[in-house]
């Protein structure tokens, strides 16, 4: 049975996309569709190692082959249910579609991001944040729309002095993820799958354009995913694909 879900796996998943060495997967968190085609996509690209932005470096150091068979041990040892990421189910069969894959955690630890307050990203950041490009101010034009998507993205309740940090704050996720994606080549060799959110999987903005500036003759392709009648995400993606949509409540309520 095995075989013949590789094999359906491999049909959805083209030739040109296999040859990459690394592979983002973007996701809207709550929808179960995404994580359900990540889990497909991974199955299918057997990497030899998997990042996720959902986890601290510490976090996936825990996740070992006993662990792997026993979805609540492997819950609880990440403390996932502390951590504010949605349904532990959802992303449990992305971790078993590859049992040999390597784990690398990409998350930024609290601490680091409260320090955003006050710090400039490339000191939160810390060593060779050069070469991550976060030594460097944004294009003006990319700076002024990324914190208008902020600005929107948190129902236009944000003060403006908070939206440079919130983009600080996506700058230095993306950067984190790039990293996490060279120690998992350096280590394994590649092929690396990434689970992300699709803001992060963007090539034109995301973690997938870091890659570009800090490690330039890796070859990358990004998948985002939509909702069905919501439109594609944002960005700049080498596929989109779409799921139905998730019931949610009113997500500005809480601005309100």
């Amino acid at each position: 049975m095995r075989h013949v879900l590789m094999a359906l796996a491999l049909l959805a998943c083209p030739a040109a996309v296999m040859a990459q060495d690394v592979h983002f997967l973007g996701e809207t968190h709550d929808n179960p569709g995404h994580h359900a085609r990540q889990a497909e996509r991974v199955f299918a690209l057997q990497p030899k190692a998997l990042v996720f932005e959902m986890l601290t470096a510490e976090q996936a150091a825990l996740v070992e082959p006993d662990l792997l068979g026993d979805q609540s041990a492997l819950q609880a040892a990440l403390r996932w249910d502390d951590s504010g990421w949605p349904d532990f189910g959802m992303y449990y069969p992305i971790f078993t579609a590859v049992p040999t894959a390597q784990i690398f955690g990409a998350a930024v630890p609290r601490e680091d991001a409260r320090r955003l307050m006050s710090e400039p990203v490339e000191a939160v950041f810390g060593v060779d944040s050069g070469r991550f490009g976060l030594d460097q101010p944004l294009p003006s034009d990319q700076q002024i729309a990324r914190e208008a998507m902020q600005l929107a993205a948190h129902c236009d309740a944000l003060p403006a002095e908070m939206l440079p940090m919130m983009v600080n704050m996506q700058r230095l996720r993306d950067a984190a993820l790039a990293r996490s994606i060279i120690a998992a080549i350096e280590d394994t060799g590649g092929p690396v799958a990434v689970i992300t959110g699709n803001g992060h999987a963007r090539k034109d903005w995301g973690a997938p354009a870091i890659l570009a500036i800090s490690m330039p003759d890796l070859t990358v392709t990004a998948l985002g995913q939509g909702e069905e009648g919501g439109g594609a995400p944002d960005g700049l993606f080498d596929e989109i694909a779409y799921s139905p949509p998730t019931p949610r409540e009113d997500p500005c309520a809480a601005f309100q």
